[in-house]
């Protein structure tokens, strides 16, 4: 399956199953569904226009968007030799093939030939499949944070 950058042509696929994946997945996004459907459709081609937070969609073989991941560069002068790893999903009917080691594997490409020294990330405690994932990338646990995100009143 084809991964590639992602353009502002792709704002509504892209809108589509970010939406897909905050509704069937909560614990895992720091946005919520809610909040992310209010808003207005151009907030995502706007999103996908920027150079400071790029995103790559993986496609099936009808060119359909089934994963996504995004990198967030950091701004600040004494932070910007790190990146944080972003948005990551992949659809549960593409699970399986390999597509979110790809979608990391493309992120961790551009954030090598800009410069990027470092690459963080937060996964929800017991998401053993993406815990699974980032450890074969590379990624290592440097700490928890209790109740990082409240769902439903539950941490």
């Amino acid at each position: 399956m084809p991964i590639r950058r992602l353009t502002p042509e792709d704002a509504p696929e892209y809108r589509a199953l970010r939406l897909r994946a905050l509704y069937e997945h909560p614990e895992a996004f720091t946005s919520d569904w809610e909040d992310a459907s209010a808003r207005p459709p151009e907030e995502s081609r706007q999103r996908l226009a920027s150079e400071q937070v790029p995103f790559w969609g993986a496609f099936d073989d009808g060119s359909t968007m089934v994963g996504m991941v995004g990198l967030e560069c950091a701004l600040r002068a004494k932070e910007r030799h790190k990146g944080v790893v972003v948005a990551m999903y992949v659809a549960r009917e593409a699970a399986g093939h390999g597509l979110g080691r790809e979608l990391l594997q493309a992120l961790v490409a551009h954030a090598t030939a800009i410069g990027l020294k470092d690459l963080v990330l937060t996964v929800t405690e017991g998401n053993a499949p993406a815990i699974h994932l980032y450890r074969e990338a590379g990624f290592t646990a440097f700490g928890t944070q209790p109740r990082a995100i409240v769902v439903n009143g539950r941490a």
